[in-house]
């Protein structure tokens, strides 16, 4: 048996049809758990959930497309796992948007509402309808996927770095309302990955020669390198720990800079 073995755990994973999400999402199932793939497309979830059946075993993973801006999408995703599989133990908050990229003075009112309700009010929706039957069972693991950038700011990602750090507040005030009934809250706060999401930061030559010159180990992280942070907040095997975020950035926000 594996040290962080999910064996009859049932996770559900936002914005997991690619990046980050997709790469937890197969490293949940590896380790035995049943996992719900999670975005906008159906198409795309369907065709995740379907490659990990290949991998792990043909009823590990299952498709429920939900879009994060819809409270209604989102507790239809909650109601529909649990009508299936019985119960939640693991909820992943990956998903995320940034429909912006400049200083603050430059993004609109709507923007910053996108950034706002898409980031911080879509985990708040989840975890409000997900968290009961935790609670109710005494048992539970919400991981939330925020970003290196709640801890530093931007002259480019303003909004985004604000709602990244709002998401580290609401695993620590969740902790403490959760703590005594045994539902964890925790956060990984991931730095440049290789994704899609990042692409503006890691195509852009400048910008990324900025970023290795910052960066103590010299490259940018791959999704994988995100994914046994999440197995690791899901076990038992970290069972005394909540409300606490893990930074895996490559020691960026370590490292004044040459």
């Amino acid at each position: 048996m594996s040290m962080f073995d999910l064996t009859g755990q049932v996770a559900v994973i936002t914005g997991s049809s690619r990046g980050i999400g997709r790469a937890i999402a197969k490293a949940m199932a590896l380790q035995g758990a049943k996992v719900v793939i999670s975005s906008r497309k159906a198409d795309t979830c369907a065709a995740v959930a379907a490659e990990i059946n290949v991998a792990c075993g043909e009823d590990r993973a299952i498709a429920i497309p939900a879009n994060i801006s819809s409270k209604e999408e989102l507790s239809g995703l909650i109601e529909k796992t649990i009508k299936t599989h019985g119960a939640i133990d693991i909820l992943v908050c990956n998903a995320a948007s940034n429909p912006y990229y400049g200083p603050m003075a430059g993004i609109s009112d709507d923007q910053f509402r996108k950034v706002l309700d898409n980031n911080i009010l879509s985990n708040h929706w989840l975890i409000q309808a997900a968290s009961p039957q935790m609670l109710q069972r005494e048992r539970g693991s919400i991981i939330i996927v925020s970003s290196i950038g709640g801890l530093r700011g931007s002259p480019v990602l303003g909004a985004y770095n604000i709602s990244k750090a709002a998401d580290l507040q609401l695993a620590r005030n969740l902790a403490v309302e959760f703590g005594k009934s045994g539902v964890r809250v925790n956060c990984i706060a991931p730095g440049i990955i290789k994704t899609d999401f990042a692409r503006a930061l890691w195509e852009n030559p400048d910008t990324y020669a900025k970023f290795m010159a910052a960066n103590p180990m010299g490259r940018i992280g791959e999704p994988e390198e995100i994914a046994g942070a999440a197995v690791f907040l899901a076990s038992k095997e970290s069972s005394y720990m909540t409300g606490q975020t893990l930074s895996i950035d490559g020691g960026w926000s370590i490292f004044l800079g040459p």
